[in-house]
Parts: structure tokens; C-alpha cells; sequence
């Protein structure tokens, strides 16, 4: 394979090798690595090796001698060189730079690395690597890695004396690197993330080349899978999946490749009949049964009918809503894209007046779908607008206050990974959170706080909107007003576009793209519709009545008319169902409440509502 094949981190390495004196690496550094072997371009041989062995290699690349001497180090091993002494002799190196005896230094042996020297005094550690670094009397030159780096200091804000006076010696190291044979000795510092260095050392000087290594790509899970699964040339029946397992690891590193690949083959011993895909849903969600398989196909079929019994008046929007939940059960909800295997099963943004059914839909999908309203995660995003609420759901990053509880999404995602997440008012989340959005509905996964992915891929995303109906504004005098942009009185053909506009005002184009066209606006509760709303709630009324107290309600169709000349009124219709709801409890449970208490009614009895003088009578019989 020729060079300029080789993934772009170590490209980058091996064109500024001897150019600059340092490197910070950051991203994914604990992870295995393709490192291909010197022969022809067409078809070299690679293999997986980690980070130390990787740069050793590309700073060594001569076949018969070594550019460079290697020593590594890290807080708990401190000085070694696992690759012998044929790389640099770190006993040598050791009392050399340290001003020691040898027969002083504290050296361990260890069944990993030829010989250890471990020092703790960090002051001591910077001091070697100083003076290794600034040596202009070496016949080769060097490259010092320090593993871990960030581990020598508790914060990079806040460094103690100690921790400065290293960093301060790391940046002397950096700025007066000795050159030998034309080529710079080099300090490697290897970290998470670059912001856990103190920004002092790496920003503005010349000498840093910061490099960040990414997770596998396609075309190098492509190449690790055909190299270490056997099983695709075994069973050429298993072609047939090898692109949708590759696309459906995305996001996992090498080291997990190689940990699914053991798991796989540990379950197949125990059940033949295991495939690989499975294998890969245990491993990403910790289980094999997956509820989206399991829902049934005459539910799907009905499923319209259902919902339009429960939310009354939005035929439109139940109608769009089942067509892309259909699409989400199928797996096939984006297609359309490179990857869509890996994104939500679907996405939804309903938007529309209060109180007409969105959170109620939403609700009513997950218990058809799953059998349960608690396969709804609901999160109330008026409670996350403030500067570090993505914290709150996404966990907050290690060292700060809450970083042990993991974030609310997180935590619910790895609970109750097949679900349906609801996302109330989301124009109100901080604009931050809606970035961290931006990746979920793209890849289908996160990592929270504590390094941990969480997968995505198997929840129906739903959106809650009122923009386009109200807005909400301090005036001049400092009191806050709402003022209201559409009325009852409008048509849905006239709300729709307004509606839609003012999403598109609101949210990025990048959000709004990934939403696509399943933005769903929901109309006002209009007049039939109210009076069936009416009906429903007293026949549900009634029947808890019954079934709670034993009492049958007896409802003359003079109360119904009652009620839905009181539903109509503008008041109430501008609050939706949820006003019709707050009517019901206050002009009817209420008054029923108090009249079985004060007339002693008792199981089997029986109480008739009448209207008498434009008021609302019960009567027991």
C-alpha cells in the first residue's frame, strides 16, 4: 500500500518527524493501529499495533539502521523502553541525564520492558527529559513519548509549583531542542485532549505540531474487520451482511472490533444458530431482543385508526406521523444516506398550538408500539436553557460537580435503549445542546462525560414546537407579554406556512436539513372536533367513576350540548384539549365529587346529570 495511503495522523508524523522538536497527539490514543509492513505498493501487509509501537516505527523507517534511540514514560512506569536495547539503553539513558550513578537509580524489572526506571519526583522527570532533549553531544537523535501526559498535573488553570516548574521544562525542551544529524530531538506528549495541557506551553510556539487521531473510518474498519474476522472468507454466505456490519460499527474503535470479534465467537460456541449482527446489538446495547423486531404487523397496519381514536381533530398530522413511523419500524427511515443505518430509526418535529396533541401523540406511539407510555422518555427542554445544561444531559466532563451521576439522556438512553425520546419545547434548549443534537440525528450515538458511547440508533426522536404560534417578549416597560400569531379563526392551510416559517427562522439549517420534511404542524382544536373531545372525556369520567366507586352516571344528551357550547368558547379553545381538559375538572368532577360526598352515594347506586336553568343538577336515584 503505497505511503500516502496510510492514515493522515501518521503521514503527518512522518513528513514533520526531525522538522518539528514536538508533538502533541490527542483523540482516540488508546487504541490499535494499521501500520503496514515495507514491501510493494500494490499489496503490503499490515498490522495492528498500539500507539508506542506505531511511533517507534515511523520514526524509524529505515530497514538496516535506526534514525532515531527511544525512551518512553509515564506516571506509574516512569523511564522504559519496551522494545530493548536496541532502541536506546534507558539504564544508560537514565544516569546519563539525571546526574545519578547508575548503581543508584531505582530501576524494576517487568516481564513487559527490559528495564524500568522509575522516579517519581516529577521536578527530577522533567529535568532528564530537559537535558535528554537539549543534548548536543548524542550520536543519534532521540525522541522522549510521555504517555499520559496530562497525569503529572491535577488541572492545567491551576498547576502547583511542581507541575510548573515540568511544563516549564517541557517548553524549554520544545523551544531548544538540539539538532543532530539534521534532525530535531523530539518530545511526543501523548494526552485526551489537548486543553488538558496548560494552553501556555503549545500556544503560539512554532515548534508544536498538534495532531489529533479520529476514530476508524469506514475504509479502516473495512480493513481491520477483512484482516481479523476469518469468518468472511470461511462463509461466504456472510458476505452478504459484511457492508451493513461494517456501516453498523461506525464509531467503534479497533480495540472493540477485536473485543466483538472475541464475544462473537465466545456465543457462537455456546449457540450455533448466533449471527454476527446480533452479536453486535448485544455488544452496543447490552442485549439481543430488540423491540422495533418484535412489534406486531397488524398493530402497524391499524396503527392509524388507533391513534386517531385517542387524538382527536389531527387526522393530517396522524396520518404523516404513521407514514414515517412505518418507515422507522421497517429500518428503512434514511436510505437515502451513506450510513442511515446508524441514525435514529426516525425523526419527527411536531409544532403547532397548545394543547392539540403533540406530547399526547407521543405518547399514544409509544404504547401501541411498545406496549407501554414509559418507553416515552420525555425531557422538558424549558429546563435546559442555560449555559451548562448539556452537562445536565449529557454528563458533565471529569474533574466537575456531577461528572459520577453520568447525564439524564445518557443514563435513560443506556437504560431503555429502544424507545421513543420527546424533546417538549425545544426552541428553548440553549443553543449548545442543540449542536450535541446535530451529531446524534447524524451518527446516531454520543459520548457522555464519562467516555462512554451511547447509541442512538434504535429511538424515534420527537420535537415539540410552539413556535409560529406565540411569542413571548419584554416590552418597554420590562414587563414580560406574549403575543399571539395565529388565532383559531385562521385556516390550516394559513397556519401551516407560518408555522413552518418561523421554525426555519429559528433553527439552523444544519438541524432543519436533518429534520428533512417531517415537520408536522398541528392544527387548533376546531369545533367538531372539541365536541368529540367533550364526549370522550365524560364517557372516561364516567367510566372511572364505575370502576373506582361502583356508581353509574347517568349523562342526559342536554349536558353534552352543555359542554360543548362551554368547549367552543374562545377561552378555552385557544388552550386546546388541555383547556377543555381544565373545563371538564372544574364545571364537571368537580361538582359530581362533591355532590356523591354530600349525598352519601354508595356502590350500586346511581346518579343521572341533568341541566336545570342553564346549570349543571345531579340527582340521586
Amino acid at each position: 500500500m503505497a505511503k500516502s495511503n496510510l492514515p493522515k495522523w501518521q503521514q503527518e508524523i512522518s513528513s514533520f518527524k526531525g522538522i518539528k522538536s514536538t508533538f502533541i497527539i490527542e483523540g482516540n490514543i488508546n487504541d490499535i493501529y494499521p501500520y503496514y509492513m515495507v514491501g510493494s505498493e500494490e499489496s503490503m501487509p499490515v498490522s495492528f499495533v498500539d500507539m508506542s509501537a506505531v511511533l517507534l516505527r515511523l520514526f524509524n523507517e529505515k530497514q538496516n539502521e535506526n534514525e532515531y534511540d527511544f525512551v518512553f514514560c509515564d506516571p506509574a512506569t516512569g523511564f522504559h523502553n519496551k522494545f530493548g536495547d536496541r532502541f536506546g539503553n534507558v539504564e544508560e539513558f537514565c544516569a546519563r541525564y539525571s546526574n545519578t550513578d547508575r548503581d543508584k537509580l531505582p530501576f524494576g524489572a517487568d516481564r513487559l520492558f527490559k528495564k524500568t526506571c522509575k522516579v517519581d519526583d516529577i521536578e527530577t522527570v522533567s529535568n532528564v527529559i530537559r537535558n535528554a532533549i537539549v543534548d548536543t553531544e548524542r550520536q543519534k537523535p532521540i525522541a522522549v513519548v510521555l504517555n499520559f501526559a496530562s497525569r503529572y498535573i491535577s488541572s492545567p488553570q491551576n498547576l502547583d509549583p511542581d507541575e510548573s516548574k515540568l511544563f516549564l521544562n517541557l517548553l524549554v525542551s520544545s523551544v531548544n531542542a538540539a539538532r543532530i544529524n539534521d534532525s530535531y530531538n523530539t518530545l511526543v506528549l501523548v494526552v485526551e485532549k489537548f486543553n488538558d495541557l496548560p494552553a501556555w506551553f503549545f500556544y503560539n510556539n512554532p515548534n508544536v505540531r498538534t495532531i489529533s487521531i479520529p476514530n476508524p473510518d469506514k475504509d479502516m474498519r473495512s480493513t481491520f474487520i477483512d484482516k481479523e474476522y476469518n469468518e468472511f472468507q470461511e462463509n461466504p454466505e456472510l458476505l452478504k451482511i459484511r457492508e451493513k456490519f461494517i456501516d453498523q460499527t461506525d464509531g467503534l474503535k479497533n480495540r472493540e472490533l477485536r473485543e466483538l470479534h472475541a464475544l462473537y465467537k465466545r456465543l457462537r460456541n455456546k449457540d450455533a444458530s448466533m449471527e454476527l449482527l446480533d452479536t453486535l446489538s448485544i455488544y452496543k446495547y447490552g442485549i439481543l431482543d430488540n423491540m422495533w423486531h418484535s412489534i406486531d404487523k397488524t398493530k402497524i397496519d391499524n396503527l392509524e385508526d388507533l391513534l386517531k381514536k385517542r387524538v382527536i381533530g389531527q387526522d393530517r398530522a396522524v396520518s404523516k406521523t404513521v407514514n414515517i413511523v412505518k418507515r422507522a419500524v421497517s429500518g428503512l427511515s434514511g436510505m437515502q444516506h451513506s450510513s442511515g443505518s446508524n441514525k435514529p430509526r426516525g425523526v419527527l418535529f411536531f409544532a403547532g398550538p397548545t394543547g392539540t396533541g403533540k406530547t399526547e401523540l407521543t405518547k399514544a406511539l409509544a404504547e401501541q408500539l411498545f406496549g407501554d407510555e414509559n418507553n416515552c422518555i420525555r425531557f422538558d427542554m424549558s429546563e435546559y436553557s442555560e449555559g451548562h445544561a448539556d452537562q445536565k444531559l449529557f454528563g458533565a466532563p471529569p474533574g466537575y460537580v456531577g461528572y459520577e451521576a453520568g447525564g439524564q439522556l445518557t443514563n435513560a438512553i443506556k437504560e431503555k435503549p429502544f424507545s421513543i425520546l420527546l424533546f417538549d419545547e425545544i426552541e428553548k434548549a440553549h443553543p449548545s445542546i442543540m449542536d450535541k443534537f446535530l451529531q446524534i440525528l447524524e451518527d446516531g450515538r454520543m459520548t457522555d462525560g464519562q467516555g462512554n458511547t451511547v447509541y442512538f440508533s434504535e429511538t424515534l426522536i420527537i420535537f415539540t414546537s410552539n413556535l409560529g404560534i406565540v411569542r413571548q417578549f419584554v416590552d418597554s416597560t420590562g414587563r414580560e407579554r406574549r403575543e399571539q400569531l395565529v388565532s383559531p379563526e385562521e385556516t390550516y392551510e394559513e397556519i401551516n406556512p407560518k408555522v413552518i416559517d418561523a421554525i426555519r427562522n429559528h433553527f439552523k439549517p444544519e438541524v432543519l436539513n436533518r429534520i428533512g420534511n417531517n415537520i408536522i404542524v398541528f392544527d387548533f382544536i376546531r369545533e367538531e372536533a372539541s365536541k368529540r373531545i367533550v364526549e370522550s372525556q365524560i364517557e372516561k369520567i364516567n367510566g372511572r367513576v364505575l370502576k373506582q366507586n361502583k356508581l353509574n352516571i347517568s349523562v342526559a344528551n342536554e349536558v353534552k350540548e352543555y359542554f360543548c357550547d362551554l368547549a367552543v368558547r374562545p377561552e378555552v379553545r385557544e388552550m386546546g384539549g388541555r383547556g377543555i381538559g381544565n373545563l371538564m375538572e372544574d364545571k364537571y368532577i368537580n361538582p359530581l365529587s362533591e355532590f356523591i360526598f354530600e349525598a352519601g352515594c354508595g356502590e350500586g347506586d346511581t346518579v343521572s346529570a341533568t341541566i336545570e336553568n342553564g346549570e349543571l343538577k345531579f340527582l340521586k336515584q
